[in-house]
């Protein structure tokens, strides 16, 4: 009963109108202060500043117009083989003779290039449509070598014309002679097949490799030239390797992708 009796005394008291109002202390003032500084800058570097991203995919050195897989039209023994690898070939040229019940059939090349691989051997049995050679479409010894590099599906529509790439070479220690230079030159907006990367590459081993996580879309890069270094590509570092770059190298490409507002993450 002595409590209740208390608190009703309590409620019956008038308030403490007369103490003084507490404001806040100057050091809470400046918290505020720099807070609000500090949101206001955050929007507005949200909305006019830039994020620069990359993302890195497999490559391959490759000529403009890729390969292609030469498959023999006959069955039968292979007699003969008429080219080497690394031998470069008009349009039509032989490349293999194959005994069959109709007599000896000449294999020949379909367009220009340089044989890369070469998957027959005297004295094989080739079926009718069996893969006998990789020929990489180049006519002549001094065209340019590309880059092509297989880049997941979702990340293409970020790719622009023109964007700043870093190709890692592995036939080229990097740390001693830094990354190979290029340019974004095309981007194919349609993902690729392991069956269509095959049929550009000449290999299908590589097809099935690049397409593990998801049908790529293919990225063709322009090699920055230079008359100073071996290779006659520009690299990072300032020569680059004492050597020439040959085609079919594999590689890790790094694009950097378009600039984007951070604004832009929280939208939908």
């Amino acid at each position: 009963m002595q409590f209740r009796q208390q608190a009703l005394a309590k409620l019956q008291s008038p308030e403490e109108l007369d103490l003084p109002v507490r404001f806040a202390r100057p050091q809470g003032w400046l918290v505020l202060s720099v807070t609000v500084v500090a949101m206001a800058a955050a929007s507005v570097w949200a909305v006019t500043g830039s994020v620069a991203s990359t993302v890195s995919a497999p490559a391959v050195l490759t000529h403009g117009q890729g390969s292609y897989v030469l498959q023999s039209p006959v069955a039968g023994q292979v007699t003969a083989v008429l080219a080497e690898p690394g031998q470069r070939l008009p349009a039509h040229s032989p490349v293999l003779k194959v005994r069959t019940a109709r007599g000896e059939q000449v294999v020949r090349s379909l367009d220009a290039g340089r044989v890369s691989a070469l998957a027959a051997s005297v004295g094989q049995i080739v079926r009718t449509g069996a893969d006998v050679a990789a020929v990489e479409k180049v006519a002549h010894a001094g065209d340019p070598l590309y880059a092509t590099v297989y880049v997941p599906a979702e990340n293409a529509a970020a790719i622009p014309d023109g964007a700043a790439v870093d190709l890692t070479v592995q036939s080229v220690p990097s740390q001693e002679y830094g990354v190979l230079r290029g340019h974004v030159k095309a981007v194919d907006r349609s993902a690729q097949s392991a069956q269509q990367i095959g049929a550009f590459l000449g290999d299908s081993r590589l097809g099935e490799q690049f397409t593990e996580k998801g049908r790529p879309v293919a990225v063709t890069v322009s090699l920055d030239t230079s008359p100073g270094t071996k290779s006659g590509y520009r690299w990072s570092s300032a020569e680059g390797p004492p050597y020439k770059l040959t085609s079919m190298t594999l590689a890790t490409g790094s694009i950097r992708l378009a600039d984007q507002h951070p604004v832009d993450w929280l939208l939908p």
